[in-house]
């Protein structure tokens, strides 16, 4: 049994961890990543816990991030996100993970993957490989390394660190090439034993579909344990995911969607109400425009994905989408407050709508992240499924 040793480095973005790798260390035939991936993070593992790897047993916290040198000329780093499953050997390049976007930039400065800044900012062009999409992040370097430590603190994330904005330029069609991939703002999905569900199915960042929390049976305060205590709710909420997937263009069947775990990103919203959080406070209803609950890669999210937070925000400004139904303000040049189990999170998203065709120029937010350990991440040969048909 050989023991192999991978370079890399852990680090937190936003609400998730990722082991970050460079391109060049890894095989260049990306067939090869998966298993690579999976011995690394302790996957598949049936106890949901990847004791023996790096994952955490939750989707936020069982991720690969892969940086290497820009294939366009419009970026700096190209950056490719993977999801691994906790109990499968599945490794999901569907979509991006906005949160781990916010690490990118200072891993490439850290890692002399770019010029470092003479000033006391750096601004890094992120080429995301899963989306085609160009990420620009700005955030704070001392002597030219990127300094973690400041005063913005983010729900769901203890303490406070250093603010980066991350400006997703020109998110819309993601994954499908359209912002509204039926070109409907809202569509009707037809769910076994429960009837016709109406849903916006939007592509901004990444693929979501939106419904509105009392057409589902939800109020949208449930916690994330008691959404995924109920089995009868989860099933349909995955069913409603496969079948967005489907009508999106993502998928060709339901088999095929069941497979591509990561997209869409599916969000229960409300309108403005008082919340209680998962710290045990009180989330007032004028704190918040709108109040949501996410599923991804088939868990219920104890904060909110990102890329799912951007695409909310990005259907809030849409003209008829159920999300802009529900929102407070519909002042399209307001940022929007986004209610969710840990508390909220801010999200502008400039949208133009010209000749009855709606237009994202960017969504931004801001996040926070911090490297944790750097060095070799170590795994055995056994530990590698012998299939290589992984993705």
């Amino acid at each position: 049994m050989a023991l192999q040793a991978l370079r890399s480095v852990f680090m937190r973005g936003g609400t998730s961890k990722a082991l970050i790798f460079r391109a060049e260390d890894l095989p260049a035939d990306r067939a090869d990543w998966a298993p690579i991936f999976l011995a690394a993070m302790g996957s598949p593992d049936p106890n949901r816990r990847q004791l023996d790897g790096m994952g955490g047993g939750v989707s936020s916290v069982s991720k690969v991030c892969v940086v290497g040198t820009p294939s366009r000329p419009d970026a700096d780093v190209d950056y490719t996100f993977a999801q691994i499953a906790i109990d499968q050997a599945n490794v999901d390049y569907a979509g991006n993970c906005g949160n781990m976007s916010s690490a990118i930039g200072p891993f490439a400065v850290d890692e002399g993957m770019v010029v470092r800044p003479d000033g006391n900012e750096a601004v890094v062009r992120i080429h995301n490989t899963n989306t085609g999409k160009i990420i620009v992040a700005r955030f704070p370097v001392t002597d030219g390394r990127s300094d973690s430590h400041g005063s913005l603190a983010i729900d769901g994330v203890a303490g406070t660190g250093a603010p980066i904005r991350l400006d997703f330029t020109d998110p819309g069609g993601s994954q499908t090439g359209r912002l509204l991939p039926t070109g409907n703002a809202i569509d009707e999905l037809e769910i076994p034993d429960f009837g016709p569900l109406r849903v916006t199915l939007i592509d901004a960042a990444n693929p979501g579909v939106l419904v509105a929390a009392t057409d589902i049976g939800m109020t949208a305060t449930e916690t994330p344990e008691a959404i995924e205590k109920d089995a009868a709710l989860m099933h349909r909420l995955e069913t409603v995911r496969r079948l967005a997937a489907v009508r999106m263009g993502i998928a060709r069947d339901d088999d095929h969607a069941a497979q591509i775990v990561s997209i869409p990103k599916v969000g229960i919203v409300s309108a403005p109400q008082e919340t209680k959080l998962l710290s045990g406070a009180m989330l007032p209803k004028d704190k918040v425009d709108i109040v949501a609950r996410m599923i991804s890669v088939g868990q219920p999210h104890r904060a909110v994905p990102l890329t799912g937070a951007l695409c909310l925000a990005v259907a809030c400004r849409v003209p008829g989408t159920v999300a802009q139904a529900l929102v407070r303000s519909a002042d399209a040049s307001a940022p929007v407050r986004i209610g969710h189990p840990s508390g909220t999170i801010l999200v502008a998203a400039e949208v133009s709508t010209r000749a009855d065709r709606v237009h994202v120029q960017h969504a931004t937010v801001f996040r926070t992240a911090r490297r944790l350990f750097q060095g070799e991440v170590l795994y055995s040969d056994q530990m590698i499924p012998s299939d290589r048909d992984l993705l």
